[in-house]
């Protein structure tokens, strides 16, 4: 695990006052360039959750794409993208969460989480987990037991897990950026 996050933190380009100044943004992009290390990334992610009988992984539009898919394979699980609102065809359910800077709506296809339904939620990056709580509770308001979190990255200096926490404590992240 060591060095899949050493190598994650050399791939991982910081950008500067992106999207707005002050931002230093992390740009996960340039590890796909890795086909060696997008397996890896998938594998470890995958992983965690092998034992924990999942039933459908979550991917959060757009870069929960990325990995969620991967995940699902491995896990023998099906995938479910939660997108923003307007995105899917209907019928669809919907969450509206609140944004630092305002409001946000994402949605899921109807039918695509049951009762029942063991959910894992993924995106590429945990920051104040609000998209993230918004997808687990429109998983939960389906009647599925969102059982985790996943991300690639984790940026520790904002309050995300904390938030995540209370909906579920097991959260796996591979790679943690304290500022």
């Amino acid at each position: 695990m060591r060095d899949l996050t050493q190598r994650l933190r050399a791939a991982i380009r910081e950008v500067p006052d992106f999207p707005i100044p002050g931002i230093l943004f992390k740009d996960i992009s340039p590890l796909f360039l890795d086909p060696q290390l997008i397996r890896d990334s998938a594998a470890v992610l995958s992983q965690h959750w092998k034992e924990k009988n999942v039933t459908k992984v979550i991917g959060i539009d757009s870069r929960g794409f990325l990995f969620g898919p991967q995940m699902a394979i491995a896990l023998d699980a099906g995938f479910v993208m939660v997108r923003k609102k307007g995105k899917l065809p209907p019928e669809t359910v919907e969450v509206t969460y609140e944004l630092e800077y305002g409001n946000a709506t994402i949605e899921s296809v109807k039918e695509a989480i049951q009762p029942g339904d063991r959910i894992v939620v993924h995106d590429d990056l945990l920051a104040t987990g609000g998209t993230a709580g918004a997808a687990a509770k429109l998983a939960a308001s389906l009647g599925a037991e969102v059982i985790g979190f996943s991300f690639l990255v984790h940026l520790s200096f904002l309050d995300g897990y904390e938030k995540l926490q209370a909906i579920s404590p097991d959260i796996h992240c591979l790679l943690d950026f304290a500022d």
